[in-house]
């Protein structure tokens, strides 16, 4: 089968929604799938890694300001680059990842692709679609899309679907033994992290890293605009291992007793790991998902970025570092949660 994927990145929409596009073109090239990509060239992009991995990606034409305003207000345009593209390439299926993107673009591509998927969170637009994936955990989760798609769309809803590289699964059978003490803590914002928390957070428990000895494996992605700061940082301290545009993070994340991330799709990475984490949303659309998941126990929610401190950060790993219960529960938490 021809697949495409429609998607895009940059410094401003951050690297999520490729990393998990890449996922599911790895699972489906296994099956036997030839996998191609449509993204928009912007400032941050994430097109030379996608090639790195071995895909052709097609490119559209780069735009001034932001890649999110400009795909919703020109979609048409957006949407006769796209068809261009597929009218050469026989494609079979039509995967989109892109919150700009809804039923009027869909309903305009619809006759140059056999299907269409879409791969959504928002749950706040109609779209065209054969299949719809939804891999987050929210409360009202088998009724947000009832209207949104057509009766007889396909509905992958939760974490039992969700895009978790092999490296995932393999890391999880040699975790860690845990034992609710904290010894090694994660760090990692998303590839692009736009609100640098890294940097905040890195600053904000030095003082706990020198009293309690913890070892603290801080990862970037290329995109990350302060990266180079944040190596300094690292670099100065024997306790801090700086990791950049890795491949082996799961293996890194499995040593962990303590995860302090964002909460986009990272967090079923940790959650799939029984990794449990304090969690600060960078994005509105990753409010709602932390809120659910804290729900159920499986992470600490502290709230969005600009309304956490560093002091807030350094008071919650001191007490989970005294009380090694709290620790162990989460992890309980997050094997329910994804089991």
């Amino acid at each position: 089968m021809n697949v495409f994927i429609r998607v895009d990145s940059s410094f401003e929409i951050g690297t999520g929604h490729v990393m998990r596009c890449l996922t599911l073109a790895h699972r489906l090239e296994k099956q036997g799938n030839t996998i191609a990509f449509i993204c928009r060239s912007a400032e941050g992009d994430c097109i030379d890694f996608i090639i790195q991995q071995g895909y052709h990606v097609f490119k559209l034409p780069t735009n001034d300001g932001s890649l999110w305003t400009y795909v919703s207000e020109q979609w048409e345009k957006d949407a006769k680059e796209t068809i261009e593209i597929l009218r050469k390439n026989s494609v079979e299926k039509l995967i989109i990842d892109h919150y700009s993107i809804d039923i009027k673009w869909e309903n305009k591509v619809r006759p140059f692709t056999k299907k269409i998927m879409v791969i959504d969170d928002l749950a706040n637009r109609e779209h065209d679609c054969d299949i719809l994936l939804d891999q987050n955990y929210y409360l009202n989760m088998d009724n947000r899309y009832k209207g949104l798609v057509p009766s007889t769309t396909r509905l992958l809803l939760g974490p039992r679907y969700a895009l978790l590289r092999e490296e995932f699964i393999e890391a999880k059978k040699i975790s860690k033994t845990y034992d609710g003490k904290i010894e090694r803590l994660f760090i990692f914002f998303g590839g692009s992290d736009p609100t640098n928390e890294t940097e905040k957070i890195l600053n904000s428990i030095m003082p706990l890293i020198e009293k309690y000895n913890f070892e603290v494996d801080v990862v970037v992605g290329n995109s990350n605009q302060n990266k180079k700061r944040i190596k300094d940082i690292s670099f100065k301290h024997k306790n801090i291992n700086f990791y950049c545009q890795i491949n082996n993070i799961a293996e890194i994340m499995a040593k962990a007793d303590l995860a302090i991330g964002a909460g986009g799709a990272t967090i079923w990475e940790r959650v799939f790991l029984g990794l449990p984490s304090i969690v600060i949303s960078i994005a509105k659309n990753q409010v709602e998902v932390a809120k659910a998941v804290a729900n159920k126990g499986a992470i600490i929610y502290l709230g969005f970025s600009n309304e956490v401190n560093g002091k807030q950060v350094l008071n919650i790993l001191e007490l989970l570092n005294k009380d090694s219960d709290i620790l162990t529960r989460m992890r309980e938490s997050c094997f329910n949660l994804i089991s």
